[in-house]
């Protein structure tokens, strides 16, 4: 369906800027000397995004690339790296972590809220001997935000270095990168950014950096190696050929992010309003505290069935959200409010749709979403 409205969290829409930007001539980006220039600009403006003076590199895949090739490039056999596990994706680090043989520590906390850091400082006080801790930023299956500032706060007073994957929430959320002390955070293209999938990008601190290059093995893995990215600039040379097009495509949707001013306070505005008119409802947040300004998480009713209910939204109302993953499939609905989702019009229109498929499959609203969203972003 053309006019298909794809509210999920992540792919995302994708404005006109952004695709015609990747219909641009494409170069011979490992021989044209400005394609070196242009990558490094690119690199300059994910680094304001995310305040930051580190390294950033982009590479070609999805988010999950960059994941794993910190975990690669950090970890030697036995290393001993802490897992900080609120939801699927921070328990999912546990599985990299144990595939490039580390001795993980998985110190699990409720999925229906953010860390609590007063926890996570009382167990770091007893056992802190790890050469890194990961977690997530913003666990999307659950529509959680965890704190970043305080965790590596509490991470770097014990010379932990930090993997955060914040790919759900750059662009969306404010993240300063330098001021709160993160090694290595990672970014997906699909997500606030609104790009389509293809790309992850990471910024690495010098002491991240230290310990890749201070290694007593080999890294294992070739498109995983960090240490293949260092002095690209200067020796003019990229470990694989550059998805150009894709890249165009960043360096127009972070031009447009660039521009925009109230994009913080919209993601912001616009989740309140999500979460109010839900909260008004007879619907029920997932999530306790810690909610995410990109990505909200509404439990299904139970005598409503997901797949019926996203057939309906879809093939009906021209509407797609998502369903949640894991033990959450089937029980949780997520609706993105990310980068070019986030607009007044997306999330009225969506909400009419998710109103009025609940109601026709039996489910008893006792308001009207879209009309109390719309009150609540006065």
């Amino acid at each position: 369906m053309s006019d298909l409205l794809i509210m999920t969290p992540g792919p995302t829409e994708v404005s006109e800027e952004v695709r015609r930007a990747m219909s641009q001539k494409i170069t011979n980006p490992d021989l044209d000397p400005d394609f070196f220039d242009f990558y490094l600009d690119v690199s300059s403006k994910l680094q304001q995004v995310i305040k930051t003076k580190n390294d950033v590199i982009i590479m070609s895949g999805e988010g999950i690339l960059g994941l794993e090739s910190a975990c690669a490039s950090l970890i030697e056999p036995g290393d001993k790296v802490l897992v900080l596990d609120n939801g699927i994706f921070g328990r999912g680090f546990a599985d990299f972590a144990d595939l490039y043989g580390a001795e993980v520590t998985k110190w699990e906390f409720p999925y229906n809220e953010e860390i609590d850091t007063n926890e996570l400082a009382e167990k770091l006080a007893a056992e802190n001997d790890f050469k890194f801790a990961t977690f997530v930023h913003c666990e999307t299956p659950t529509g959680i935000i965890n704190n970043i500032g305080e965790i590596t706060k509490l991470l770097n007073e014990h010379n932990i270095l930090s993997i955060v994957d914040s790919v759900s929430a750059i662009g969306g959320v404010p993240i300063e990168v330098d001021e709160w002390g993160i090694d290595i955070i990672l970014g997906g293209s699909q997500k606030c950014l609104s790009v389509p999938p293809g790309l992850t990008f990471m910024s690495v601190s010098d002491a991240a950096w230290d310990a890749v290059n201070n290694r007593e093995t080999p890294v294992r893995g070739y498109y995983t190696n960090l240490q293949l990215w260092q002095n690209w600039y200067e020796e003019k040379y990229f470990p694989y050929t550059q998805a150009i097009s894709d890249i165009y495509a960043l360096n127009a949707a972070l031009d447009k992010w660039l521009e925009d001013q109230e994009i913080f306070a919209r993601h912001n505005k616009i989740a309140e309003a999500v979460r109010k008119a839900i909260a008004e409802s007879n619907l029920n947040l997932f999530a306790e505290n810690g909610h995410s300004d990109t990505v909200t998480a509404i439990e299904i009713p139970d005598s409503i069935n997901y797949q019926e209910l996203n057939q309906l939204m879809t093939e009906s109302h021209n509407v797609m959200i998502a369903g949640s993953l894991g033990e959450f499939e089937d029980k949780l609905i997520r609706i993105g409010h990310m980068g070019e989702n986030c607009y007044e019009e997306k999330l009225y229109r969506t909400l009419k749709a998710f109103d009025h498929s609940l109601r026709e499959l039996g489910f008893n609203l006792n308001i009207e979403l879209h009309k109390v969203f719309i009150n609540k972003m006065d």
